[in-house]
């Protein structure tokens, strides 16, 4: 069992910031590829940014420039540092990891934390 528990999400005025904070645990080997997604209200999931385990970043166009994504691989945990927040940047943002449950094993991607709710108020 692998388990991505979000966290730091929360109210903001336009222009403000938050750190998210994703958590793994659990059955893991290893990490590959960490990124968080949101999903807008009446919007489909979308994806905001990724990192590999080596430190290869890539970001949604619209948080370029704003949006810092890391990771402590120590901790098995995923950042995202929210700056310049916009009231577009409103969603639910959900951690996804790539895992490897056993040594030399298969990566899935299939893991997701609960999600955090950001709200940005404009």
């Amino acid at each position: 069992q692998v388990q991505l528990v979000e966290s730091g999400g929360g109210l903001v005025q336009a222009g403000g910031s938050l750190r998210l904070s994703c958590a793994a645990s659990g059955s893991i080997a290893s990490i590959n590829v960490m990124g968080w997604y949101r999903r807008g209200p009446g919007k489909q999931r979308e994806l905001v940014a990724t990192i590999t385990y080596d430190g290869l970043t890539n970001y949604e166009n619209s948080v370029k420039g704003r949006f810092t994504i890391s990771r402590d691989d120590a901790k098995r945990t995923v950042y995202l540092q929210m700056n310049s927040l916009k009231p577009e940047d409103t969603a639910v943002y959900y951690c996804n990891a790539e895992v490897a449950t056993a040594p030399a094993g298969p990566y899935e991607d299939n893991y997701w934390g609960q999600g955090t709710q950001v709200t940005v108020s404009s």
